[in-house]
């Protein structure tokens, strides 16, 4: 069964330029029925004939390869897509991250970087990017980090976009110092940091509790002229609340709808919640009020979906 799968996908593709819905049916059943080797087979014939499949096509192969933790040809699928394609679309990195869930071999994921980095000269940091986001996506900072220190090895080097993620992620994993490294670094290679460096520095900091920092910090975003938006507010605000400074987190409140930056319900109930600890009820009751007058128009849950670039 699986030989006739084979043989009708090697018929198709070597006749025909039009990959149709037939050939991605085959090419779905013949990775549903766990024969490796005749993925492997396929892709042996497609190089020899210096044939390229179609995107989703590849994708559905390297989905299949993860699965069967065969990690070799699951990296040989994602250098085939990234020949190919013309766009990458997210989901053939995270497969690629996916791939390396079983295995602490560096030696492989280094091999494989420089690999991509002498493939793509031209996108190379767009490339790598997009597995450091992934593979902190997929909870494999470790490797993470692997990709972002080889890539500076090799001579590509880290661009806005690099340092904000690794910063993100080694934010969220609570390294706060690695953070603050990696901040520093990062000017010092003479990229300035924006908005969005500074809202993953506030936003990391205060849920650890260090609102000393987060003092700093939004002195210097203001002295570097960058304009807080409502991530900033949210973590400037939630780190006044936590830390008893309640006027200075009403404040911001307050500025943040001067300069017509919609406030959140997330603010809303941090303030309620931190003023009440501080025994002000009648505060408290007062902004609940101003809450519930305002909820058709605070920003919500659907606005802080996080967003892969």
């Amino acid at each position: 069964m699986t030989d006739d799968l084979l043989n009708n996908i090697l018929c198709i593709v070597e006749n025909s330029a039009d990959f149709n819905r037939e050939i991605f049916n085959d090419i779905e059943r013949l990775c549903e029925s766990g024969n490796v080797s005749a993925i492997a087979k396929l892709l042996q014939f497609l190089h020899s004939k210096y044939i390229f499949l179609d995107s989703d096509a590849y994708n559905i192969l390297l989905a299949a390869t993860c699965k069967s933790s065969d990690i070799e040809l699951s990296l040989v699928i994602f250098k085939d897509l990234l020949v190919s394609s013309k766009g990458m679309r997210s989901i053939s990195y995270f497969n690629l991250a996916k791939a390396f869930l079983d295995t602490d071999d560096h030696s492989l994921l280094l091999k494989f970087v420089a690999e991509i980095v002498q493939m793509t000269s031209h996108c190379g940091v767009l490339v790598l990017n997009r597995m450091i986001f992934a593979f902190g996506e997929c909870r494999q900072i470790e490797k993470a980090k692997i990709i972002f220190e080889h890539m500076k090895v090799l001579g590509c080097k880290p661009d806005l976009f690099t340092y904000n993620t690794i910063i993100g992620l080694l934010g969220r994993t609570g390294m706060v110092d690695d953070m603050l490294q990696e901040f520093a670094s990062m000017k010092k290679a003479n990229i300035n940091p924006d908005t969005v460096t500074y809202n993953t520095l506030l936003n990391s900091l205060q849920k650890l509790g260090r609102f000393d920092l987060c003092l700093v910090h939004m002195r210097e975003m203001d002295e570097n002229g960058l304009i807080p938006d409502l991530r900033t507010y949210t973590a400037l605000i939630e780190s006044f609340g936590r830390s008893g400074n309640i006027e200075d987190a009403l404040s911001l409140l307050c500025a943040m709808k001067n300069r017509h930056v919609q406030p959140s319900i997330y603010i809303y109930r941090s303030l309620i919640d931190n003023i009440k600890k501080m025994g002000k009820l009648e505060t408290a009751a007062s902004l609940l009020d101003e809450m519930n007058y305002s909820l058709p128009n605070l920003i919500g849950p659907k606005h802080f979906k996080r967003k892969y670039r």
